[in-house]
């Protein structure tokens, strides 16, 4: 990113998703730093929890590596069409920008690292101009856990995906319910937008309730999917995650939310915690909470009753609809 670009220096400040001091252990973040290099500057930003940030919903089958994606400068973006997702964001080459719901953009801040990194090469800020119809007071950059610094749109690291071969490929749109390609304004591109500008963002808090009609008060992610509990995962004293590999592939795990970011779940017991893997994971009344796979769309619940062990999550933390245990 052009030096011109960069503002001063930034303040930062520490930011908890919730410290518990009696059941479940407890859990504090790290700082990561920030800087806004368009021509407005944002003011002071903070860092979040980091963690390893493998994260959820890699992507199935990603071994290859980056391959030309990455190595070379985004160059100037462009805002291009696409027939299924409308106005979406790409660089220079026409590949496609996407952005990844476990990460956060106020303050920016990646979660995306290790094998994560390699399915979703972090966009260098180096060298990045914005071309027609981009605002360039939205383009920042972001300093990875490596000391690279990734190209911001909005606020949120954006990244290109390594199944994704030619310009114009969307292959990573909707991956684990997590990816999505960004639009000029950092929002998520969403399928069905046609020709249009795309979709923005919905409204929800990090974790919410849902009246569902078959399941009663069920919590639901920002995005309104469905959120879940494994019967084999512990709760106490610790949480406990008995759910990886392959299992996170199909059950993403539900990455750290802010108290003030929840509406109508109970506080006691909300928490985040380091899974065996490294990769922080959130839980409702000390429960790890995951979504599926297997929900396309916001309101299914397909995950609900699988093997005798996936439910639903009560606003109280409870199993819906599990059998007494």
């Amino acid at each position: 990113m052009k030096t011109s670009w960069r503002s001063a220096s930034l303040t930062a400040s520490a930011v908890a998703v919730l410290t518990l001091t009696t059941a479940c252990g407890q859990e504090s973040g790290t700082s990561n730093s920030s800087q806004n290099v368009g021509a407005t500057a944002p003011g002071s930003i903070a860092g979040v929890g980091a963690g390893s940030g493998v994260g959820s919903g890699v992507g199935a089958g990603v071994t290859e590596s980056p391959g030309e994606a990455g190595t070379d400068g985004a160059g100037e973006l462009a805002v291009s069409a696409n027939a299924e997702l409308g106005k979406i964001l790409t660089d220079g080459n026409g590949k496609t920008l996407y952005r990844f719901d476990s990460d956060t953009a106020e303050p920016p801040k990646s979660n995306c690292d290790g094998d994560c990194a390699t399915a979703w090469p972090p966009v260098t800020a180096d060298d990045v101009t914005a071309g027609d119809g981009i605002d360039k007071s939205l383009l920042g950059e972001v300093t990875r856990s490596d000391g690279t610094k990734q190209l911001t749109v909005a606020g949120w690291p954006a990244y290109y995906y390594a199944k994704d071969a030619s310009a114009g490929d969307t292959s990573g749109q909707g991956v684990g319910n997590k990816w999505f390609a960004l639009t000029a304004d950092g929002k998520k591109a969403k399928s069905g937008s046609g020709s249009g500008s795309g979709s923005s963002d919905t409204d929800l808090p990090g974790l919410s309730v849902r009246n569902d009609p078959n399941l009663g008060e069920i919590v639901v992610d920002k995005n309104g999917m469905t959120v879940y509990r494994f019967l084999k995962d512990k709760a106490w004293p610790d949480p406990v995650s008995n759910c990886e590999g392959a299992c996170v592939e199909k059950w993403p795990v539900v990455a750290p939310v802010a108290t003030n970011d929840t509406k109508g779940v109970q506080k006691k017991g909300l928490m985040s915690f380091t899974r065996g893997d490294g990769v922080k994971q959130m839980t409702v009344n000390c429960s790890p909470i995951y979504t599926f796979s297997g929900d396309k769309t916001p309101g299914d619940i397909n995950g609900q009753g699988v093997g005798g062990q996936w439910y639903a999550v009560a606003p109280d933390g409870k199993l819906v609809g599990a059998p007494e245990q």
